[in-house]
């Protein structure tokens, strides 16, 4: 691409590389000039102007734009554009944003001229949420480096949203004495409202003593008739061989992993268990702070599961980036002491 100042009588179909607004003369930056702009600045006294010309190899900044959005598209996400060298996409439907990063981050790289950003990966959008936005800097940009960046993007769609589905969800939670009825129910509570985010719903629910055998038999009882299961201790889980586990195991389910490197969360459980039907459903050993409603680590795992994604032990592992959170009331004991930090 050419840019550069031009005497009037060389700038006719070229761009206007600034906007200019002298008196009633008016020109947008990005307008083609036509003899008529240039013969308003010839009545002002005005001998040159700057411009932008495309060459051979040149694609304009909509149409680059336009093409470099269409490369990112996957399931559940529509661009709308291009203008002013910008494409934005948007999410079709509810549900957990997927971006793969490092495609992204190999697209940015090819050169200046093409930039993308996007929403955080595995963030919850609504349908028609802007999730990413396609940006060409210069007037216009050489089609080879447009043909790069689709390399970069890769064969399948970077940017993505995997939509949330129903969802039957069972609560089994135990009791011990002193555990008030007020925290049950809000726990019901809060957690139903997590679900109804996800399109899901809570089916069914019981309360047992925190005993393994009786948590074993709610599960083999509830797990038949629900897409998931949660489980929430009258007391916080310390140990696989703690009440939870023990109960998921002895009921012939399988556990997945305990620990999750997000704080709130730390303290959660992933299980699963087979249904008679033969379907192999998730069963998550919340931790103390998904009683709250606040964000924690436990919405990160459900959102997941709501969407349709599978959650492995790697995947709880690489949760660590970005998974400490803010305080939560609920904690009984603050990260640091703040009268002794200098």
């Amino acid at each position: 691409m050419i840019f550069a100042d031009v005497p009037l009588s060389e700038a006719e179909g070229a761009i206007a590389a600034h906007s200019i607004r002298l008196g009633d003369l008016v020109i947008k930056k990005g307008v083609v000039l036509t003899a008529q702009h240039l013969k308003g600045l010839a009545a002002l006294a005005i001998d040159s102007v700057t411009i932008a010309r495309l060459e051979a190899d040149d694609s304009d900044e909509n149409t680059a734009a336009a093409r470099l959005a269409q490369s990112l598209l996957g399931a559940n996400v529509m661009a709308h554009g291009p203008a002013t060298g910008r494409a934005n996409l948007f999410a079709t439907a509810d549900g957990v944003l997927q971006v793969d990063a490092a495609r992204i981050d190999a697209m940015n790289m090819v050169d200046e001229a093409l930039t993308v950003a996007t929403l955080p990966n595995w963030r919850v959008v609504q349908r028609g949420e802007m999730i990413a936005t396609v940006k060409i800097i210069p007037f216009a940009v050489q089609t080879t480096l447009l043909e790069r960046s689709f390399a970069a993007a890769g064969s399948t769609s970077p940017v993505s949203v995997a939509a949330f589905t129903p969802m039957r969800v069972g609560l089994v939670a135990t009791t011990l004495p002193g555990l008030k009825p007020a925290v049950i129910r809000k726990t019901s509570d809060v957690l139903a409202k997590r679900l109804q985010t996800g399109h899901a719903s809570l089916v069914s629910e019981v309360l047992v003593p925190h005993k393994s055998a009786d948590v074993a038999e709610a599960i083999s009882r509830m797990g038949g008739e629900v897409d998931l299961l949660v489980l929430f201790g009258a007391s916080a889980m310390t140990d696989r061989r703690d009440v939870l586990p023990v109960a998921i195991e002895q009921a012939g389910g399988t556990i997945v992993h305990f620990g999750l490197p997000v704080d709130p969360g730390n303290l959660l459980l992933l299980g699963q268990w087979t249904r008679p039907d033969g379907k192999t459903i998730p069963v998550i050993g919340a931790p103390g702070c998904a009683r709250s409603p606040k964000e924690n680590g436990f919405d990160w795992v459900l959102q997941r599961f709501m969407a349709g994604l599978q959650v492995t032990r790697e995947d709880m592992m690489r949760m660590g980036h970005g998974g400490l959170l803010m305080e939560i009331v609920q904690r009984g004991q603050l990260r640091a002491d703040l009268g002794a930090v200098e």
